[in-house]
């Protein structure tokens, strides 16, 4: 049980990490934050540097039995925070956690207090503080990492806070919980030339007019089912601001999006084969960039059917509102090697949504999660007090 002093304390820390946020890939002082409040608890073993600068605790009983891996999130985004309400606000310009990473991380840390005072009775418990979420490279580059064979799961569960939920409901699903998706960046080179004489030079203008529908066209969205495509351009310049040069480069930027790996692989194959096609019309240069490229999440049902019997013990609300959901998350990736699920834990129905430069985690909301992933631990792994 978390006492009172534990919810102080806390709820304290997490309005540090909430005061000096880092983007992916550059999570040094937050993983020394999560270090330091992880060695007090005397864990079996911290392994730190994962996949970048991921933190792993690991909580072994000593018995065998199988690893249970609990996910949270060190990075945060690169947006200016805007919130009058709070005295706990980023300290670094253009940088905030405004998608509850750090109320994440303080779930797990409040979970590893529970468990070093009552430890598991078998198998072992690993508290992941994953770097790089955001940009969907972390979690791939845990998996990838050699340190984490020692560690890798048989179970893992994560939870997320999803605005527009009421307070303590749980949203989940067997199957598709987040869409598989990346960034596509489309260039093309030609040759610029005088406004005035633009048959000199060699403009994209006209292949990018005929590749803007011709990308929408590849997925336009529709019912989450295993024929679900979804491509949005987000960005689009030809040339420069200037009224004296043709253009002689544009760019595309593009989400894929769909609702398993083989799905988005086949949208990105056959977007570029439009762009190339395009290219060689017009006579220009293509070059492609893909980035935030996260795989599908899938909630394997045995781990499903685990985390539904944990709530209803503990009489928290569960459902499938709202999911799954076309947004991507990389915790996917720990689910191939391991029977995952994702929780989507609700902070109201009327609250803040995730990326908004007001955004903040409800500290209110910590023991839910906390008791929902010790209940999931103990279900699977029992409690060293029990005879």
């Amino acid at each position: 049980m978390l006492t009172n002093l534990d919810l102080v304390e806390l709820t304290a820390f997490r309005r540090e990490l909430h005061r000096f946020p880092e983007v992916s890939g550059e999570e040094v002082e937050t993983a020394r934050r999560i270090v330091a409040a992880l060695t007090v608890l005397s864990p079996s073993k911290i392994l730190t540097g994962l996949g970048g600068h991921g933190v792993a605790a690991v909580f072994d009983s000593g018995v065998e039995g199988p690893t249970v891996l609990f996910r949270a999130e060190l990075d945060a985004l690169p947006i200016e925070e805007k919130n009058s309400k709070i005295d706990y606000a980023s300290e670094i310009a253009g940088k905030s956690h405004v998608c509850g990473h750090d109320g994440h991380m303080i779930m797990l840390l409040a979970l590893g207090r529970v468990l070093a005072r009552q430890p598991v009775a078998k198998g072992r418990v690993v508290l992941m503080f994953q770097p790089a979420e955001e940009d969907g490279s972390g979690a791939k580059a845990v998996v990838a990492d050699p340190a984490y064979q020692e560690i890798a799961a048989d179970w893992a569960f994560a939870i997320h806070l999803e605005p527009g939920r009421p307070f303590g409901y749980v949203s989940t699903v067997p199957g598709l919980i987040n869409c598989a998706s990346l960034g596509l960046t489309i260039k093309l080179t030609g040759k610029t030339a005088h406004a005035a004489d633009p048959e000199d030079g060699v403009s994209p203008a006209r292949a990018i007019a005929e590749l803007i529908p011709k990308l929408e066209a590849l997925g336009t969205g529709g019912a989450l089912d295993e024929a679900f495509r979804l491509v949005t351009l987000t960005h689009v310049q030809i040339g420069e601001p200037s009224f004296g040069i043709a253009p002689g480069d544009g760019v595309i930027f593009t989400t894929l999006r769909s609702t398993h790996d083989a799905g988005l692989e086949g949208i990105e194959t056959a977007a570029r084969a439009l762009a190339e096609a395009a290219a060689q019309t017009y006579g220009l240069g293509v070059d492609f960039e893909v980035t935030d490229h996260f795989a599908a999440s899938i909630n394997a049902p045995e781990a499903y059917e685990v985390a539904i019997k944990a709530m209803a013990t503990l009489d928290v609300p569960y459902g499938d509102a709202g999911v799954p959901m076309r947004a991507s998350e990389d915790f996917g990736v720990f689910g191939w090697g391991a029977k995952a699920a994702m929780l989507c834990l609700g902070p109201g129905e009327d609250y803040a949504a995730l990326h908004n430069p007001d955004y903040d985690f409800p500290d209110d909301i910590i023991p839910i999660g906390t008791a929902i992933f010790e209940r999931i631990a103990r279900d699977l792994l029992g409690s060293a007090q029990e005879p």
